[in-house]
């Protein structure tokens, strides 16, 4: 699954209209988690921060697999879920 992040969106520095906590898990709920680990609000600001275009995925999930964090150390995920259901009220959801 493509991410629906335009190349547009990176250049330009976007700022988030509006935040929630998401209240159930879903995918996008788990990869906000692992940007949000790694010291990003979401892919629109690693996109921005690194001056990438792609982020790795897990092929069969569609998950991110590595982020690379501002002091330049990785982060690697499992191609499961990692962010258990106590965690999920914490993921911030932003939106543009």
């Amino acid at each position: 699954k493509k991410s629906e992040v335009s190349g547009v969106m990176v250049k330009a520095d976007i700022k988030p209209k509006s935040i929630h906590h998401a209240k159930k898990w879903s995918d996008d709920v788990e990869n906000l988690y692992r940007f949000q680990q790694a010291g990003y609000r979401d892919e629109v600001e690693y996109k921005q921060v690194k001056q990438v275009d792609m982020v790795e995925c897990w092929p069969e999930t569609g998950f991110v697999k590595k982020l690379q964090r501002r002091d330049n150390t990785f982060y690697y995920y499992d191609k499961q879920r990692e962010c258990e259901d106590k965690e999920v009220h914490k993921v911030k959801v932003y939106v543009y």
